[in-house]
């Protein structure tokens, strides 16, 4: 399960899952495979804790790091930290307990280890998602900390580890705006391709969307919950999230670009898509055509359709742009009038991109000339 031991923390004593690690592979090298006895102990003593308020039990106060001065054992509160590291104590424990080798597996974090968990088939797709997306919708750390004891012991019948001290920090920034960031890592460490090219998941969920599919209305009602959020903090859209980057800024939860405007355009599709026999995704039709399909369907006035579309066209940044669409959108299902998602995502990637100085004009251009032409005559 691990190939590594862990580092420790610029000096600092390492975390005990850390010391575990590095115990298990010292004695390895030396012929003695297993874990020594004074780690074998303490592992059984952080599983005493898992029921217990934290700071209770003396076996889970002597593998904590992180240490109480006198005032914080006299405060009504315990510092967060410490409250944090308890239950990667207790869920190291509770994990260790079903593997023989380390748990604790360094850079693997909570999406990658689920990600591996469906790769091995040992559960279906679905379930892996489902105990994901339960953890990451709690809303307090005791109710995540609930489902990754239900979670953990799955990756250990698997041979998966985890990376407790990337959890611990983690845990750390879960009641804290911090949490979108660990939210996004978790779900692009999840919905990360695999390793040899595969483009079977690879088309954007628009180009793949069948309207005559029983799960769409959930899946749909996924996108719209994007709206005006944060990029990957929204764990019901982790499944249809396509973007590409390095492994590393997906362990970091990095916000790119590229995710932005796919966020952007699947929360659009989602509003689009709704309630329509027919998909919304029209290859070809810019905002300009569109608006000037609905000006003919609908026979609403040329300048109040004007105003909405001009407003389109000024939108300084992209997110001003993703605004304007979400009012426009919703006009064009009304007609069952569609848009291409492909470019639209396009155009929300480079809008205000300093790298594609001219691309926000170019779009500007083509949208404004598309709306003032007749599409039948385009091509005339």
């Amino acid at each position: 399960m691990s190939t590594a031991s862990g580092g420790t923390r610029s000096g600092l004593r390492a975390y005990f899952w850390e010391e575990a690690a590095t115990d298990w592979h010292t004695r390895l090298q030396e012929g003695r495979p297993g874990f020594s006895e004074h780690i074998t102990r303490k592992l059984r003593g952080l599983r005493d804790g898992i029921s217990s308020e934290p700071g209770t039990v003396p076996a889970v106060r002597d593998a904590h790091r992180v240490r109480l001065t006198d005032a914080t054992r006299e405060s009504d509160r315990l510092p967060d930290f410490y409250i944090a590291e308890h239950a990667a104590l207790t869920l190291f424990g509770r994990h260790q307990q079903a593997v023989a080798d380390p748990a604790h597996r360094p850079t693997a974090g909570l999406g990658t280890a689920c990600r591996d968990l469906r790769r091995a088939k040992a559960f279906s797709r679905s379930a892996v998602e489902q105990r994901l997306i339960a953890a990451a919708t709690a809303q307090e750390l005791h109710e995540l900390v609930q489902h990754l004891y239900r979670l953990v012991p799955l990756l250990g019948q698997a041979g998966i580890g985890l990376d407790y001290t990337r959890l611990l920090y983690d845990f750390a920034a879960w009641e804290s705006p911090g949490r979108d960031r660990v939210l996004r890592s978790w779900g692009l460490q999840y919905t990360e391709p695999p390793a040899v090219d595969d483009d079977t998941d690879a088309a954007p969920y628009w180009a793949c969307f069948a309207p005559d599919r029983a799960e769409n209305g959930a899946q749909l009602a996924a996108l719209r919950s994007g709206t005006g959020r944060e990029p990957g903090a929204v764990p019901a859209m982790w499944p249809h999230y396509r973007t590409r980057m390095p492994s590393e800024l997906r362990g970091k939860g990095a916000l790119t670009r590229d995710l932005i405007a796919e966020h952007a355009a699947l929360s659009l599709f989602g509003r689009h898509q709704q309630g329509r026999s027919r998909t919304m995704h029209v290859p070809g039709n810019s905002p300009g055509t569109a608006a000037r399909l609905l000006l003919a369907k609908s026979g609403s006035g040329e300048e109040a359709l004007g105003r909405r579309f001009g407003a389109l066209l000024t939108a300084i940044d992209a997110g001003e742009l993703a605004m304007h669409l979400r009012g426009f959108v919703t006009l064009l299902s009304r007609a069952e009038i569609g848009l291409d998602y492909d470019r639209l995502r396009t155009a929300l990637r480079t809008w205000d991109d300093p790298k594609r100085p001219n691309a926000q004009s170019r779009f500007r251009d083509r949208w404004d000339r598309d709306f003032r032409v007749d599409p039948k005559s385009k091509n005339s």
